[in-house]
């Protein structure tokens, strides 16, 4: 890598206003937003700011008791920050690549690990998959976001989309590489014992995901947190 002088770094790597939206990438792994509001972030993904921003840890109660006992569960990996106030805000996780979604009245699931932001005007609903209630990792717990308004997502390198139709048959994805998918698919949690356990990446069952129907589904190519059996 050339050397560069310290007004040529600088100059390279300097904060940039290329639009004038309230969501800019200042890099593929840099989310700036102008932020003259409310805004629900991941907890812990902001690494700058200027202005008079405010953080509040969303409220145990803000969504009922169905949501508080989730979240008991699920841990700080599904922690949101709500940031308030107007100025700038830099957002980040672990150098994950970003993509920004638009919703227009629609509906996606985001693996919990992988909501970066949202907009104050989407709805967020914590969901757990059906029949993992004694694996206790990542992946367990997903977020509904609904309605209009940007999104953000954070995935590790960059993502894959696999459409999901009737007539192809169904897709199964690693529950650790899935980011996210389409807002009226139900995936199924089924085990495959024959795979990894005999190549010797895992012991004991391997669990897939199972998505049919009319749809779409996100994967990256990283197994973010190994599934481990509970007891």
């Amino acid at each position: 890598m050339a050397i560069k002088r310290l007004d040529e770094f600088l100059e390279a790597s300097q904060q940039k206003d290329l639009t004038d939206g309230m969501f800019e990438l200042e890099s593929p792994y840099m989310l700036e937003v102008r932020l003259d509001g409310r805004l629900w972030t991941k907890a812990g993904a902001m690494v700058a700011r200027s202005g008079e921003i405010r953080f509040t840890r969303q409220g145990l109660l803000e969504q009922g008791l169905g949501t508080l006992l989730k979240k008991a569960v699920s841990g700080e990996g599904m922690a949101l920050m709500k940031a308030e106030g107007k100025g700038r805000l830099y957002l980040a996780d672990s150098g994950k690549e970003i993509t920004l979604l638009r919703l227009e009245n629609e509906a996606i699931f985001v693996n919990g690990n992988d909501v970066l932001a949202f907009e104050d005007g989407i709805e967020n609903k914590i969901t757990m998959m059906r029949k993992m209630a004694g694996i206790m990792a990542g992946g367990l717990f997903n977020i509904r976001l609904s309605g209009s308004g940007v999104v953000a997502v954070a995935s590790h390198f960059r993502p894959m989309t696999l459409r999901v139709s009737a007539a192809a048959g169904p897709v199964f994805t690693d529950p650790n590489a899935t980011v996210a998918w389409s807002g009226n698919l139900t995936p199924e949690i089924v085990t495959d014992i024959s795979f990894k356990t005999l190549i010797g990446r895992a012991s004991g069952e391997s669990f897939q995901m199972r998505f049919a129907g009319e749809g779409w589904v996100v994967v990256q190519p990283y197994e973010e947190v190994m599934f481990q059996g509970g007891g």
